[in-house]
């Protein structure tokens, strides 16, 4: 039994999940990235980098009628960004990166 994995699965850190959208080349409204970074505890300003990324179509079929469409794959749950559980079985792209500035008391 350790006490710090126990802590550290009962007691998780707040964190911050970022939702950016944008228009496509069509002007349909589209997810440009997810992200999540954990809120800093000790206070100060901290500035944080997250990585954004989308899910991607698994097929070229899904691929072609999504950008037809403008339909693009989207996450429908927050806590998929948030968690890491589930992320290994879907197809993501790198979108690039979000800085974000916290100011703690």
């Amino acid at each position: 039994f350790s006490p710090w994995l126990s802590r550290r699965s009962t007691n998780p850190r707040p964190q911050i999940v970022l939702s950016v959208y944008g228009p496509d080349f069509f002007g349909h409204d589209v997810v440009r990235g997810y992200g999540a970074v954990h809120v800093p505890f000790v206070p100060g300003r901290h500035k944080r980098t997250i990585a954004m990324f989308v899910p991607e179509s698994t097929s070229r079929l899904q691929q072609l009628t999504s950008w037809f469409t403008g339909r693009r794959p989207e996450f429908t749950d927050p806590r998929v960004v948030a968690q890491g559980e589930g992320r290994a079985v879907t197809r993501v792209r790198s979108q690039g990166f979000v800085t974000i500035s916290f100011n703690v008391m």
